[in-house]
Protein backbone atom coordinates (compact mmCIF):
# COMPACT_ATOMS: atom_id res chain seq x y z
CA UNK A 1 0.00 0.00 0.00
CA UNK A 2 1.55 3.68 -0.97
CA UNK A 3 2.31 5.72 1.53
CA UNK A 4 1.10 9.25 1.36
CA UNK A 5 2.93 11.72 2.19
CA UNK A 6 2.18 15.20 4.53
CA UNK A 7 1.90 17.14 1.56
CA UNK A 8 -0.95 15.10 -0.30
CA UNK A 9 -2.43 14.99 3.24
CA UNK A 10 -2.51 18.34 3.56
CA UNK A 11 -2.91 19.34 -0.28
CA UNK A 12 -6.39 17.00 0.50
CA UNK A 13 -7.52 18.43 3.40
CA UNK A 14 -7.48 22.30 1.33
CA UNK A 15 -9.41 20.61 -1.20
CA UNK A 16 -11.91 19.07 1.48
CA UNK A 17 -11.80 23.11 3.24
CA UNK A 18 -12.68 24.89 0.11
CA UNK A 19 -15.43 22.64 -1.57
CA UNK A 20 -17.11 22.47 1.94
CA UNK A 21 -17.06 26.37 1.99
CA UNK A 22 -18.80 26.58 -0.93
CA UNK A 23 -21.56 24.17 -0.16
CA UNK A 24 -22.17 25.35 3.85
CA UNK A 25 -22.36 28.98 2.34
CA UNK A 26 -24.69 27.48 -0.34
CA UNK A 27 -26.91 25.25 2.06
CA UNK A 28 -26.44 26.74 5.31
CA UNK A 29 -25.26 24.33 7.92
CA UNK A 30 -28.09 21.96 9.00
CA UNK A 31 -28.37 21.89 4.49
CA UNK A 32 -24.95 20.89 3.95
CA UNK A 33 -25.71 17.34 4.62
CA UNK A 34 -22.86 14.41 4.25
CA UNK A 35 -24.50 13.60 1.21
CA UNK A 36 -24.33 17.38 -0.38
CA UNK A 37 -20.83 17.20 1.12
CA UNK A 38 -19.93 14.33 -0.73
CA UNK A 39 -20.63 15.98 -4.18
CA UNK A 40 -19.20 18.83 -3.10
CA UNK A 41 -15.45 17.66 -2.40
CA UNK A 42 -15.87 14.33 -5.08
CA UNK A 43 -14.83 12.32 -2.29
CA UNK A 44 -16.93 9.38 -0.05
CA UNK A 45 -17.93 10.27 4.07
CA UNK A 46 -14.75 8.40 4.98
CA UNK A 47 -12.53 9.87 3.05
CA UNK A 48 -13.72 13.40 4.42
CA UNK A 49 -14.21 12.58 7.62
CA UNK A 50 -10.73 11.18 7.78
CA UNK A 51 -9.46 14.08 8.14
CA UNK A 52 -12.50 16.25 9.96
CA UNK A 53 -14.14 14.20 12.82
CA UNK A 54 -17.69 15.25 12.17
CA UNK A 55 -19.47 18.09 9.97
CA UNK A 56 -19.36 20.12 13.07
CA UNK A 57 -15.56 19.71 12.72
CA UNK A 58 -15.59 20.45 9.33
CA UNK A 59 -17.27 23.90 9.77
CA UNK A 60 -15.60 25.19 12.35
CA UNK A 61 -11.91 24.16 10.05
CA UNK A 62 -13.46 26.23 7.59
CA UNK A 63 -14.59 28.95 10.08
CA UNK A 64 -10.77 28.52 11.59
CA UNK A 65 -9.31 28.54 8.44
CA UNK A 66 -10.76 31.92 7.16
CA UNK A 67 -10.56 33.49 10.78
CA UNK A 68 -6.74 32.51 10.17
CA UNK A 69 -6.45 34.16 7.20
CA UNK A 70 -7.76 37.44 8.68
CA UNK A 71 -5.53 37.20 11.13
CA UNK A 72 -2.60 37.40 9.10
CA UNK A 73 -4.23 40.20 7.01
CA UNK A 74 -5.21 42.40 9.97
CA UNK A 75 -1.77 42.02 11.70
CA UNK A 76 0.65 42.93 8.20
CA UNK A 77 -1.92 45.82 6.66
CA UNK A 78 -4.93 46.12 9.66
CA UNK A 79 -8.91 45.39 9.54
CA UNK A 80 -9.45 47.87 6.75
CA UNK A 81 -7.47 45.88 4.35
CA UNK A 82 -9.74 43.17 5.00
CA UNK A 83 -12.80 45.02 4.23
CA UNK A 84 -10.61 46.27 0.68
CA UNK A 85 -9.99 42.63 -0.22
CA UNK A 86 -13.58 41.40 1.29
CA UNK A 87 -14.88 44.27 -1.34
CA UNK A 88 -12.35 43.35 -4.16
CA UNK A 89 -13.72 39.82 -3.88
CA UNK A 90 -17.34 41.09 -3.97
CA UNK A 91 -16.65 42.69 -7.21
CA UNK A 92 -14.74 39.31 -8.81
CA UNK A 93 -18.15 37.51 -7.82
CA UNK A 94 -19.85 39.87 -9.64
CA UNK A 95 -17.43 39.60 -12.37
CA UNK A 96 -17.74 35.30 -12.24
CA UNK A 97 -15.28 34.88 -9.47
CA UNK A 98 -16.51 33.69 -5.99
CA UNK A 99 -17.16 35.20 -2.36
CA UNK A 100 -20.11 33.93 -1.96
CA UNK A 101 -18.50 30.72 0.00
CA UNK A 102 -16.74 33.09 2.34
CA UNK A 103 -19.96 35.61 3.50
CA UNK A 104 -21.91 32.36 3.27
CA UNK A 105 -18.88 31.19 6.29
CA UNK A 106 -19.51 34.61 8.08
CA UNK A 107 -22.96 34.46 8.13
CA UNK A 108 -23.37 30.86 9.25
CA UNK A 109 -20.76 31.65 11.90
CA UNK A 110 -23.04 34.78 13.38
CA UNK A 111 -25.98 32.48 13.12
CA UNK A 112 -24.66 29.74 14.74
CA UNK A 113 -23.15 32.02 17.49
CA UNK A 114 -26.56 33.47 18.23
CA UNK A 115 -28.16 29.73 18.35
CA UNK A 116 -25.12 27.26 19.47
CA UNK A 117 -23.50 27.88 23.10
CA UNK A 118 -21.30 24.98 22.53
CA UNK A 119 -20.10 26.55 18.85
CA UNK A 120 -19.80 30.41 20.72
CA UNK A 121 -17.75 28.71 23.52
CA UNK A 122 -15.50 26.83 20.73
CA UNK A 123 -15.68 29.87 18.47
CA UNK A 124 -14.50 32.55 21.35
CA UNK A 125 -11.26 32.07 20.83
CA UNK A 126 -10.88 32.62 17.23
CA UNK A 127 -12.88 35.95 17.68
CA UNK A 128 -10.70 36.96 20.49
CA UNK A 129 -7.04 36.70 17.76
CA UNK A 130 -8.54 38.70 15.15
CA UNK A 131 -9.20 41.53 17.96
CA UNK A 132 -6.46 40.78 19.46
CA UNK A 133 -4.60 41.51 16.31
CA UNK A 134 -6.56 44.54 15.67
CA UNK A 135 -5.46 45.82 18.96
CA UNK A 136 -1.77 45.48 18.30
CA UNK A 137 -1.85 47.51 15.07
CA UNK A 138 -3.87 49.87 16.17
CA UNK A 139 -1.11 50.27 19.08
CA UNK A 140 2.02 50.04 16.63
CA UNK A 141 0.05 52.47 14.48
CA UNK A 142 -0.50 55.16 17.63
CA UNK A 143 2.91 54.27 18.50
CA UNK A 144 4.52 55.05 14.66
CA UNK A 145 2.11 58.65 14.75
CA UNK A 146 -0.24 57.73 12.28
CA UNK A 147 -3.40 56.85 14.90
CA UNK A 148 -5.27 59.55 16.12
CA UNK A 149 -4.43 59.47 20.15
CA UNK A 150 -7.83 61.23 21.41
CA UNK A 151 -10.04 57.96 21.36
CA UNK A 152 -8.68 54.77 22.98
CA UNK A 153 -7.43 51.53 21.14
CA UNK A 154 -10.69 49.93 22.38
CA UNK A 155 -13.03 52.24 21.07
CA UNK A 156 -11.38 52.14 18.02
CA UNK A 157 -10.96 48.66 17.40
CA UNK A 158 -14.77 48.24 18.22
CA UNK A 159 -15.30 51.23 15.58
CA UNK A 160 -13.69 48.83 12.90
CA UNK A 161 -15.57 45.52 14.01
CA UNK A 162 -18.25 47.63 13.13
CA UNK A 163 -17.46 48.72 9.93
CA UNK A 164 -16.28 45.14 9.32
CA UNK A 165 -19.64 43.60 10.14
CA UNK A 166 -21.61 45.95 8.48
CA UNK A 167 -19.62 45.43 5.60
CA UNK A 168 -20.26 41.76 5.45
CA UNK A 169 -23.88 42.15 6.00
CA UNK A 170 -24.36 44.45 3.25
CA UNK A 171 -22.41 42.57 1.20
CA UNK A 172 -23.82 38.92 2.10
CA UNK A 173 -27.69 40.38 1.72
CA UNK A 174 -26.91 41.40 -2.32
CA UNK A 175 -27.07 45.04 -1.92
CA UNK A 176 -24.67 46.67 -4.47
CA UNK A 177 -21.05 47.57 -3.52
CA UNK A 178 -22.39 51.11 -4.61
CA UNK A 179 -19.75 53.75 -3.14
CA UNK A 180 -18.47 51.62 -0.18
CA UNK A 181 -14.96 51.77 -1.76
CA UNK A 182 -14.90 55.75 -0.67
CA UNK A 183 -16.63 54.58 2.45
CA UNK A 184 -14.10 52.19 3.60
CA UNK A 185 -11.53 55.71 3.03
CA UNK A 186 -13.80 57.01 5.44
CA UNK A 187 -13.17 54.73 7.66
CA UNK A 188 -9.85 54.47 7.41
CA UNK A 189 -10.13 58.58 7.91
CA UNK A 190 -11.36 58.72 11.19
CA UNK A 191 -9.11 56.38 13.19
CA UNK A 192 -5.66 57.53 11.69
CA UNK A 193 -4.23 61.29 12.93
CA UNK A 194 -5.98 64.60 11.45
Amino acid sequence: MPRVSQDQLAARRHEILAAARDCFARFGYEGATVRRLEDATGLSRGAIFHHFRDKESLFLAVAEDDAANMVETVARNGLVQVMRDLLAKAGEAKAGGDTAGWLGTQLEVSRRLRTDPQFAKRWAERSAAIADATRERLQRQREAGVLRDDVPVEVLTQFLELAYDGLVLHLATGRPPGELSRVLDVVEEAVRRG
